[in-house]
């Protein structure tokens, strides 16, 4: 596989198209006088190429998440103002209207549409990665069962991996070995030197890693929304705010320009492409429902 070429310098030159004045017009009236969009992403620390993650200046936040964010202020004639935290805080400060958005590769499930309004712009899909030349085949349950798997923490990553684990057992199967890291580095170190067999994460993060540093392989993909659904990753806003209309309008607006095709070209995402933007579309069910 090719290497990717990526741009990770702090000159991003991004995709900023012209205020749609009848898109504009949907904002409520409080985001407008404002004036500025701020965009939570949740990617403090190392962050999660290509969708979040800091430039070579160690400060500029890039990646396909705040490209397609501040594409959408500039369809709303509105100034960016990117935010980079915690995934915990990323929510804390939706919850709290600190954020007007937050862009974060979210999954939209049906818990959280109990709390936030959600416009789809990405496929969801997860991958488990492991060591090139592992020999490891990822399918199903039987395949993770006491395996040494590490997981980000509050995911729903975590979620279909603690199930996993759990219908393992079912079948008589030891559970999966679950592992947490703090970064995506300490998660490659540790494929590497064996510490643990295999990562669930998101596709995109997997795919860059591959292709840039032919350290590692995909095993195996699966659905963020599990096995009766495909995910979808969605902006995500606090629900009732008035808001979501306008993200809407305007992701279609990049859609139909070519713009947002544009954006995830460039970081190597074009298979994770969308065809429309969905409102609050069926997502991950709860637990039990």
């Amino acid at each position: 596989m090719a290497a990717v070429k990526i741009n990770d310098s702090p000159d991003q030159n991004r995709v900023v198209p012209a205020k749609d004045d009848a898109i504009a017009a949907l904002l409520p009236a409080k985001t407008a006088s404002a004036g500025k969009l701020v965009i939570g992403v949740g990617a403090a620390g190392s962050g999660f190429p290509p969708l979040a993650f800091a430039a070579t200046d160690n400060k500029t936040l890039i990646g396909s998440e705040p490209d397609v964010a501040v594409a959408i202020a500039g369809v709303l004639g509105l100034e960016p103002v990117l935010e980079n935290t915690s995934w915990e805080n990323l929510f804390i400060g939706l919850d709290s209207g600190k954020f007007d958005i937050g862009a974060s590769n979210i999954t939209v499930t049906e818990e959280r549409k109990l709390k936030y309004d959600f416009v789809t712009y990405r496929l969801d899909n997860l991958a488990f990665l492991a060591k090139k030349g592992s020999g490891l085949t990822v399918r199903g349950p039987a395949d993770v069962a006491g395996k040494k798997v590490s997981v980000s923490s509050g995911t729903n990553q975590e979620k279909i991996l603690v199930e996993w684990s759990e219908e393992a057992v079912k079948q008589g199967l030891p559970a999966v070995d679950i592992k947490y890291y703090q970064t995506n580095q300490a998660v490659y170190v540790a494929l590497g030197s064996g510490q643990i067999d295999l990562h669930l994460g998101p596709n995109p993060s997997a795919a860059y890693h591959v292709a840039t540093t032919g350290q590692t392989e995909i095993v195996g993909t699966y659905s963020g929304a599990g096995k009766d659904l495909q995910g979808l990753i969605a902006l995500t806003t606090k629900k009732d705010n008035g808001l979501i209309k306008a993200y809407a309008a305007a992701l279609d607006k990049l859609i139909s320009s070519g713009d947002y095709a544009k954006i995830l070209e460039r970081w190597n995402l074009s298979d994770e492409a969308v065809t429309k933007a969905e409102v609050n579309p069926p997502g991950l069910p709860i637990e039990g429902k």
